[in-house]
């Protein structure tokens, strides 16, 4: 089912450009990311299923052939032995599998976190690629109005109309640009790997931004009120808080090696042979009672492992610090990147305006002897500059948002779905 998923996926992305939804339910299905971290929650859920045993009943059954060398059949003796135990009371036992539980929530909350990693993941290496493809469209375009400055030189020198720097200054810029293309491409396919290394297979066309985006502030508009949502519903640090509570568990179980254990057992024997009483041969003999261990002395051990699960313990309790600050820092760093965002997109659009306007200009008066060919090259620079700006500051905008979601523990489908309402085809004409 799985390998018909993959190829039916294949042959959609084969005619048609992708979406961001179609790529996140690739990585999904592909991620070995995601696929470590739920192998390790079934890994802890059988650990866990381990430290229970020990508190549920045991039956042990063991069969024996004795016989006498050279004692044929009057030296032989046969023996059955049957053993049911059953814990009362062991607390040590019981603190443990508590601990294993608990860390079994730890990494349930760890699969809630890596899966709202690959969300975040796909969508950078998504808008990575989207904003690679941006600059080099504009690197692109700026190597043909180059290009064709050198025509338009050239011919000018020709007809006597303009000096020889002419000609050379517009190469000079196009040389450059070219340059500036080759680096494009090259920053292009390593974004279009990045994507791959996530789905497992090189992307295929990509939808992009359409060209009307809203650029909202994050909502609330307070950044504290954002830390707290991550504070609460992060599963980073989620994960790190059950697995100190976990660590204390363990303190407790270690504290208990130095308690009595209760446990109540039946015994049954069946013994056959020459050697038996006559009132026992074959007889089963049974016998129900009670064991109480009472751990006096063990070299040590016990105070060292509780020493040790203490150490542990202050460890964990340092470790969930560093993880809450991490993620008090990015969740902060989101917020003002969105309200950057936002900033920035009104501001290269107004450049984007701006420099058109400059551009046209420039070319205008450049016939009349106003404008230099400096001027006009510097125009066609500054225009593709300011361009490439405004792509950067949407792609940015948008995955500021996911990214900080993410940090506050909100990212999932839905929110990509959300983005995902925000894409055109590549082939779509506005």
């Amino acid at each position: 089912m799985r390998l018909l998923f993959l190829a039916l996926a294949l042959a959609a992305s084969a005619a048609q450009a992708e979406d961001l939804l179609q790529v996140y339910a690739e990585a999904r299905a592909q991620d070995p990311t995601l696929a470590a971290a739920d192998a390790a929650r079934g890994v802890q859920r059988e650990q866990a299923a381990q430290a229970r045993a020990p508190l549920l009943p045991q039956w042990s059954a063991s069969a024996s052939d004795f016989r006498e060398t050279g004692g044929g059949e009057r030296g032989r003796l046969r023996q059955f032995d049957s053993s049911i135990s059953q814990t009362l009371v062991d607390l040590g036992t019981l603190h443990n599998w508590q601990s294993e539980r608990t860390l079994v929530s730890a990494q349930d909350a760890l699969v809630g976190a890596a899966e709202q990693d690959l969300c975040a993941r796909v969508a950078s290496a998504y808008f990575g690629v989207l904003s690679a493809q941006a600059v080099l469209t504009t690197t692109r375009a700026n190597e043909e109005a180059f290009a064709e400055q050198v025509r338009q030189a050239r011919s000018r020198f020709d007809a006597g109309l303009s000096a020889a720097v002419d000609v050379d200054q517009a190469a000079a810029y196009y040389e450059l640009s070219r340059g500036a293309t080759v680096q494009a491409q090259q920053a292009l396919e390593d974004a279009r790997q990045a994507l791959a290394q996530i789905t497992g297979r090189a992307p295929g066309a990509l939808d992009r931004l359409a060209d009307a985006l809203p650029a909202l502030p994050p909502e609330p508009a307070d950044a504290q009120a954002w830390v707290a949502r991550s504070l609460e519903a992060n599963p980073d640090i989620r994960a790190q808080d059950l697995t100190l509570r976990a660590s204390e568990q363990r303190i407790e179980a270690a504290r208990a090696g130095h308690l009595p254990v209760l446990s109540a057992g039946v015994d049954s024997l069946n013994q056959r042979g020459p050697g038996i009483a006559p009132s026992d041969n074959g007889r089963t003999i049974t016998q129900v009672g009670f064991k109480l261990t009472i751990p006096i002395f063990a070299g040590g051990a016990v105070a060292a492992q509780t020493r040790q699960a203490v150490f542990r313990r202050e460890a964990q309790r340092d470790q969930l610090e560093i993880t809450r600050r991490n993620w008090t820092r990015e969740t902060q760093a989101q917020y003002q990147a969105v309200l950057s965002g936002v900033a920035r997109m009104q501001s290269a659009s107004a450049a984007v305006q701006a420099s058109d306007r400059m551009l046209a200009s420039t070319r205008a008066g450049q016939p009349l002897g106003t404008r230099t060919m400096t001027d006009l090259l510097l125009a066609i620079q500054t225009q593709a500059s300011a361009q490439s700006a405004f792509e950067q500051a949407r792609h940015g905008y948008v995955l500021a948002k996911l990214l900080l979601q993410r940090a506050a523990g909100n990212l999932n489908e839905s929110e990509l779905a959300a983005v995902n309402r925000l894409l055109v085809p590549v082939n779509k004409e506005e």
